[in-house]
């Protein structure tokens, strides 16, 4: 190995030189020279590459929650800013809010279902050999394992293969989340269910029209067939007496968007095997509130697609864009929850709709909005500001009870967007090894556990105890489960959007309540 004269090894001896008579000379001139370039040496060292960032992300959680480097975690890297989803040729309503409009406005009042429709999911990568299974525990302990990695299919852009890199190295962010030394319920694989389903649209009244998929006419079956089977453990379907049993004395509040309260309205027809709540809910209000009254159990739902303060830029028009206040809290939902032992708190699809951002009041952004004066920012920006604020809210009304984050639920249009006829046709569950979790859900889901992280450690402070509810990995699996054209009359003459975001009832979503039953479960051993 060759070395120049000023880097030899130490301890070997270097030839004495003479010094030159224009050394001083030299010298002065670089000392002279320095100053003019200091300030793009010290800018160069500031340029930290997207590895470099996202791992030292971790360390820096506890400074994060700082408003003095606040911008520096919300700003997007420029490989965000060219995401797919981001790509106003193929929004929805990018130059017509109106275009919105083509889902019946007959479902229950529910506006939502058209507006959440929206972007197409990647198509799945081609099959693979399925991996030996292993054995699993039947316990609730875990096998040491190491940090799971969340990662996308190969592609050829290179903003998608950043956003991998990403993934993979804040994916550890997830294992640092859940508890260690407790099966970890949401990773796993659909496995066949002869017994399900365990209700019907005609014992359930709580179903909406738009997500009565056997009631319209869908021809097959077997999309009712599988349950939920956690890698390292058994979990057990849900059982609505033990779960009334669990939750005696009890309140359980949702807040979120229309998924939510498919969420919710699933647990209901779960429960009405066995039990029949009283709804005093308004019929025009998408709020809504059930009592179990022989179990003094309630059930409410907070209305709240975006979880921070928000107006309509056109009060008679929901198709419209809407006001964002990103840093104030919702009150109608923060001030409601005190009197609530468990929250569900969920956001996710309305984030794609055309929106102006405010920031102290004053607009900071927007997504696709039609004015060049106005900062373009991405989904991803309103989607870190709302759950920071969110899960601020619920820190500053001093919630005593437990927070269950539910993480984003993919949607699954193939074939073109959802307002070009895209559908999601397939009748069975993918296996785990057949599609990877990438692109715009990826980000969105990893988003969700770095705000959830940075929750916790304020909650540690504050007593505030916030839990993830992962169902992001499991719904993934399920393009078979969603309503595509079963939500309506079939009719040659209508026009509906086919819906591959909501869910069947019954459907792949009842198993958020085996989810839901095992996470009370673990709250009310944990308090003995």
């Amino acid at each position: 190995m060759k070395f120049q004269p000023s880097e030899l090894p130490i301890g070997k001896p270097q030839p004495r030189r003479r010094t030159s008579k224009l050394a001083p000379l030299v010298a002065l001139t670089i000392l002279l020279t320095i100053p003019l370039y200091y300030p793009s040496i010290k800018d160069s060292t500031k340029k930290l590459s997207v590895e470099e960032t996202s791992q030292t992300f971790e360390s820096s959680l506890d400074d994060s929650i700082k408003p003095s480097l606040d911008n520096s975690i919300e700003k997007p890297t420029s490989h965000l800013e060219t995401s797919p989803i981001e790509n106003p040729s193929t929004n929805p309503c990018s130059d017509d809010p109106a275009e919105c409009s083509n889902v019946d406005k007959s479902r229950d009042n529910d506006d939502d279902v058209a507006a959440e429709v929206v972007v197409p999911q990647p198509p799945p990568p081609p099959h693979h050999q399925s991996p030996q299974k292993k054995k699993h525990e039947k316990g609730g302990q875990k096998h040491k394992k190491p940090a799971r990695k969340y990662s996308s299919s190969p592609s050829s852009s290179s903003s998608h293969q950043e956003i991998v890199s990403r993934g993979d190295d804040r994916g550890a962010v997830r294992e640092r989340i859940l508890d260690d030394e407790q099966c970890d319920l949401f990773s796993g694989e659909w496995v066949p269910d002869p017994d399900g389903p365990y209700y019907t649209n005609d014992t359930c009244n709580a179903i909406q029209e738009h997500q009565n998929c056997l009631k319209f006419g869908r021809p097959d079956r077997g999309f009712l067939k599988w349950r939920w089977k956690p890698d390292d453990c058994e979990m057990p379907v849900f059982d609505p007496t033990q779960f009334l049993e669990l939750v005696r004395g009890k309140s359980i509040a949702f807040v979120g968007d229309s998924v939510a309260r498919n969420h919710m309205q699933s647990l209901i027809c779960l429960l009405s095997r066995v039990a029949i709540p009283v709804d005093l809910s308004d019929p025009l209000d998408q709020n809504r509130r059930y009592e179990f009254r022989d179990h003094d159990f309630n059930i409410s739902m907070f209305w709240a697609p975006y979880l921070v303060r928000t107006e309509k830029t056109d009060p008679k028009d929901e198709k419209r864009p809407f006001n964002l206040y990103l840093d104030e809290f919702d009150r109608h939902w923060q001030t409601g929850i005190a009197a609530f032992d468990y929250l569900i708190i969920s956001a996710g699809h309305w984030f794609f709709r055309p929106t102006y951002f405010y920031l102290d009041g004053r607009l900071a952004g927007c997504l696709y909005c039609p004015d060049p004066n106005v900062p373009h920012l991405t989904s991803y920006f309103s989607y870190r500001r709302a759950f920071r604020t969110a899960f601020s809210a619920i820190n500053a009304a001093g919630f005593a009870g437990v927070t269950f984050l539910r993480s984003y639920a993919p949607s699954h249009f193939e074939g073109a967007a959802w307002d070009k006829g895209g559908d999601c046709v397939r009748t069975r569950p993918f296996r785990k090894d057949e599609i990877q979790l990438s692109d715009y859900s990826l980000e969105m889901y990893l988003i969700q556990l770095e705000e959830l992280r940075i929750a916790q450690k304020v909650g540690r402070r504050t007593g505030g105890k916030f839990r993830l509810f992962d169902a992001t990995r499991a719904m993934l699996l399920r393009p078979d489960g969603h309503p595509s054209k079963y939500g309506h009359l079939q009719g040659a003459n209508q026009s509906f959007a086919n819906d591959c975001v909501h869910w069947c009832l019954p459907g792949p979503i009842d198993a958020w309540n085996d989810f839901l039953q095992e996470l009370l479960k673990r709250e009310v051993g944990d308090s003995r």
